[in-house]
């Protein structure tokens, strides 16, 4: 981006569509190291956040669509009838939307039903759902709409401070969004042994919580169950310092820069009061969003599939133009000459969505640009934007075709899964124990690893303490959860615990006679199939879904409707 390109390109009038968007912004490069300190800084930031606040607008106006067409498909019975178990799942999948973003969309969309006042100015494009979120919870009956005139005008932060004024809670209130504990990245060695003991340890463990447990729920339990049968070290105490030392402590323990302390709210107030609420920023029209269920019959859930496959699509094209625009704002700190106090400040205020879903926009454009067939991929739809988060994550310039050429024929759930174990036998071969997990979940394994070390009375590397702790685990809980080995359990286990209908992530529940018994059908595990209970009993009782062949890997699956079609598991 250098200075020629910033002056021939002026930000965009209301009106502007997508395509016209779309031009402009990818005419935008990012830009070197080198070239960075050749950037008009507020000349860029003006053009940039021009586009990208327009970007958002549409994005968001999309969002609120979309939770809407979600809601009315989930309350139509649409997801088993179309062959899926749980909304999330048919989102992920026949969508390409992350399951929590669906639930998150549909949950609010419910909640605008309630509040009709509100629901009409977010559908109208007067407040964003950031917005929403913040006043659903006070936002009924009477007050309805005095929390809807402030949501028209204040910010964000001056929202959630009003109404934990109002509700009487220094904390998350009722109806908005729990922020989402910080993933922690943690890699350990590991011996070959030691790694052995850890995967049967939270194979157990998934047997005890259910088989789609995510791993850091797993290794959460054997963390709590080694750390309450062993006592943990002594942690070191402020008392126990000399004054000085505990003095120092005791300030960086208190240090009034944390987000979310009262420095910082005081912070993004004073920005608000000297920049007039960024009354200097271009003001952008409302942009009202479309009803997904109007001129459908109640009820045809096949047409309003196909509204919402629309809807998808456009989001994932708009989703391309954040994540670039985004990695442009970002990269080059454009949000101070904004005069926002942070990137997520200027998320939250400007663009209305929170810095945890532009930042995923950010990491994916950022691997697209090593990455170009998958950005082509992507860009003809031959995968999903679901699938080509999973396929950035997995593959590199040499396996990037192959990657494709997978998730053209696989399930998104099914190809996360092929990712997980393709980077869990690249560990392997590293000597390597490889985790994201919840900042709670890192305490706790301190914890444990620090018991276990105490335990061994010799110094110990973290990765050997990991296998002490498996190996409790399994000491404990193996002889408790062998249990009768019945034709039924043998089959759950033969297929890991997991429903085998494609794309779903359930549990399995039951094993299901593929040939009914009924008719003939013999009780032989090539004859049983792991379902769980929703697609056993309402899809395939129901006549929504059908299964023949020899399970596991035999089996064919029809699907009702368009988009599935039929074809081996």
């Amino acid at each position: 981006m250098d200075a020629i390109v910033l002056q021939q390109i002026q930000p965009l009038d209301g009106s502007a569509g997508l395509e016209a968007l779309a031009a402009r912004a990818w005419e935008l490069e990012v830009p070197t190291p080198s070239t960075r300190r050749f950037v008009l800084r507020p000349e860029a930031a003006e053009l940039i956040d021009g586009l990208l606040a327009r970007v958002a607008r549409g994005a968001g106006a999309l969002d609120v669509a979309l939770g809407r067409g979600l809601r009315a498909f989930e309350r139509g019975g649409g997801p088993l009838r179309l062959g899926y178990s749980s909304l999330g799942d048919y989102a992920r999948e026949r969508l390409g939307l992350p399951e929590s973003t669906s639930r998150r969309l549909a949950r609010l969309s419910a909640g605008l039903d309630e509040r009709p006042q509100l629901d009409a100015a977010v559908r109208a494009g007067e407040v964003t759902l950031r917005k929403a979120q913040v006043v659903l919870g006070v936002a009924r009956g009477p007050d309805e709409a005095r929390w809807v005139a402030r949501a028209r005008v204040e910010t964000v932060r001056a929202l959630a401070a009003a109404v934990r004024a109002a509700s009487g809670r220094g904390g998350v209130t009722a109806g908005a969004e729990a922020p989402s504990e910080p993933l922690v990245p943690v890699e350990l060695e590991i011996s070959d042994p030691d790694r052995a003991a850890l995967r049967e340890a939270l194979s157990l463990a998934g047997a005890a919580l259910g088989a789609t447990a995510p791993p850091w729920q797993r290794l959460e339990a054997l963390c709590q169950e080694y750390v309450s049968t062993h006592p943990e070290p002594e942690r070191l105490r402020l008392e126990d310092l000399d004054p000085d030392a505990a003095a120092a402590a005791g300030a960086l323990e208190g240090a009034p820069w944390g987000r979310g302390s009262e420095w910082w709210d005081a912070a993004r107030l004073a920005l608000e009061e000297e920049t007039e609420r960024w009354s200097y920023l271009e003001r952008l029209e409302p942009l009202p969003a479309p009803d997904p269920v109007r001129g459908l019959a109640p009820g045809d859930v096949h047409a309003l599939d196909a509204r919402l496959c629309e809807l998808a699509a456009m989001r994932t094209r708009w989703d391309a133009l954040v994540g670039h625009l985004g990695l442009l704002m970002r990269s080059l700190g454009l949000w101070r000459e904004a005069g926002f106090a942070s990137f997520g400040h200027y998320c939250a205020e400007r663009l209305g969505m929170s810095l945890r879903a532009i930042e995923q926009r950010i990491a994916l454009e950022r691997r697209l640009y090593s990455l170009p067939p998958l950005r082509a991929a992507l860009a003809d739809g031959r995968v999903s934007y679901g699938k080509a988060v999973v396929v950035a994550a997995a593959a590199d310039e040499d396996t990037v075709e192959a990657w494709i050429a997978r998730a053209e024929t696989t399930p998104c759930a099914a190809l996360r899964r092929e990712a997980e174990a393709a980077e869990d036998a690249q560990m392997c071969s590293r000597r390597a124990w490889k985790a994201r997990l919840p900042a709670g979940v890192v305490q706790l394994l301190d914890a444990a690893l620090g018991a276990a070390r105490l335990a061994a009375g010799r110094r110990v590397r973290d990765g050997e303490c990991l296998g002490i702790i498996a190996r409790h685990f399994i000491d404990t809980w193996k002889p408790l959860l062998r249990g009768r080995r019945t034709l039924a359990r043998r089959v759950l286990e033969r297929d890991g615990g997991r429903c085998l209908v494609p794309g779903c992530t359930r549990a399995a529940d039951h094993a299901h006679h593929v040939w009914q018994r009924a008719r003939g059908g013999p009780d032989e595990p090539w004859n049983l199939a792991s379902l769980c209970l929703p697609h056993h009993l309402v899809a395939i009782h129901g006549g929504f879904l059908r299964v023949r062949g020899r399970a596991p890997h035999g089996l064919v699956w029809t699907f009702p409707g368009p988009g599935r079609g039929s074809g081996p598991a």
